[in-house]
């Protein structure tokens, strides 16, 4: 416990430096450059420098809020000079931060997903993280059509670490770049894993990115190839080599127009601007989509290869009518997966592929279900759903190319 001198002392001096870590020649300036300390009643806060202070040779920080009668937060908007910077940080040595740090990123180097099969901008995206260029990619596709995954697997295949982040219109700078956290009773500061990943010269994979407010903009020089200065630490954090940024949306960071993707913001164009190419993640074609259903039933033990075939001719139709106004939903890459998992739990195809659609509309799940009904003349739809598929299949059935 301080005395309320001291404690005023302390407070002066922790708003005069800004940050949590000080040097003893931090308290000789501190007295030189305020000037009227005795008038302020404040004191050179020497009684800082203890064990318990010291995180490692001549780097000490501020007691925790154990031994503090008060706790001031860190002065967000004190500036600091380029020259006061790197006086500042030619005083810290190299590893004192890291001791006073929590990190999350361990391996990162993402499993090979078993009978993977390539398409779309995989080889495009492989070759980009193979150069290890710095060359931010914007991918853009309908939801379940493989672009997250494709990201994952060239890692994977090229044995890179990549670090990923799910974006929410929630996730702010403290979420991305880092903050202080509560450690065993301790305030420790947690690096983000956006400086993880520039640390590491990883991939940083922003997933869902059209869901950020404008507080991703805190990503703007990160997008540059620079590096970033954690003020709250006093530190500047430069990308490793082979660092690089990939983005992935269901939209082009516009909106969404059609409502189908709720929740998505229009982002700032100096933003999008930052990363050079944008990338169109399609579903994949009728032979590949082959391959990858059959390799998720070997996944899951259960092949059926003209189970398979009919349900990749089922999406293809359902795609096109679609594309073609017909219909307002379709059958993603990911959903014929969620059915091939069904299939191999219950060995239904029919119940199967009900249980699948369930989330759709009762007009639009009847209608999916009596198309396959036509495409695999060896199942019947279930009871209840003839009498809807019946009305409707004059007006809303889409051509089956047979």
């Amino acid at each position: 416990m301080y005395t309320v001198r001291q404690q005023k002392s302390i407070d002066a001096f922790r708003s005069f430096i800004g940050i949590e870590t000080f040097t003893r020649k931090d308290i000789i300036r501190f007295t030189n450059e305020t000037g009227e300390n005795k008038k302020l009643g404040v004191i050179r806060p020497w009684f800082l420098i203890t064990p318990e202070n010291r995180i490692s040779k001549g780097l000490y920080r501020f007691p925790s809020a154990k031994t503090e009668t008060t706790v001031s937060p860190v002065c967000e908007t004190h500036q600091i000079s380029p020259a006061a910077l790197a006086e500042k940080a030619a005083e810290i040595p190299a590893t004192a931060v890291n001791l006073m740090m929590v990190t999350d990123v361990e391996k990162v180097v993402p499993e090979r997903f078993k009978g993977f099969v390539p398409w779309g901008h995989y080889r495009d995206i492989k070759n980009i993280i193979k150069s290890k260029i710095f060359y931010p990619i914007f991918v853009t596709g309908l939801s379940g059509n493989g672009k997250t995954l494709n990201v994952s697997q060239a890692c994977a295949e090229l044995n890179r670490e990549m670090v990923r982040v799910n974006i929410t219109i929630e996730t702010d700078e403290d979420d991305l770049i880092g903050g202080f956290r509560l450690v065993d009773g301790e305030t420790k500061f947690n690096l983000g894993p956006v400086a993880q990943a520039m640390e590491k010269g990883a991939v940083l994979l922003l997933d869902e990115i059209d869901l950020a407010s404008n507080k991703i903009m805190c990503l703007q020089p990160v997008l540059e190839g620079n590096g970033i200065y954690i003020k709250k630490i006093n530190r500047y954090i430069k990308p490793a080599p082979g660092f690089t940024v990939i983005a992935t949306a269901n939209t082009k960071g516009k909106g969404s127009d059609d409502g189908r993707f709720i929740g998505t913001n229009i982002l700032n164009e100096a933003f999008l601007e930052r990363f050079p190419v944008t990338m169109e993640q399609p579903y994949p074609a009728t032979s590949t989509e082959n391959k990858i259903v059959l390799g998720s039933m070997e996944k899951y033990g259960k092949v059926d290869a003209e189970f398979a075939n009919r349900l990749v001719t089922w999406a293809e139709v359902i795609r096109k009518s679609f594309y073609e106004g017909a219909v307002d939903e379709l059958i993603s890459t990911r959903r014929l997966d969620h059915i091939v998992k069904a299939f191999a739990i219950f060995g239904d195809r029919m119940k199967a592929i009900e249980l699948c659609v369930n989330r759709f509309d009762e007009d639009t799940k009847a209608s999916f279900m009596d198309l396959y009904s036509k495409v695999d003349e060896d199942v019947k739809v279930p009871m209840g759903l003839e009498e809807v598929s019946e009305e409707n299949s004059e007006e809303n059935d889409p051509e089956i190319p047979f």
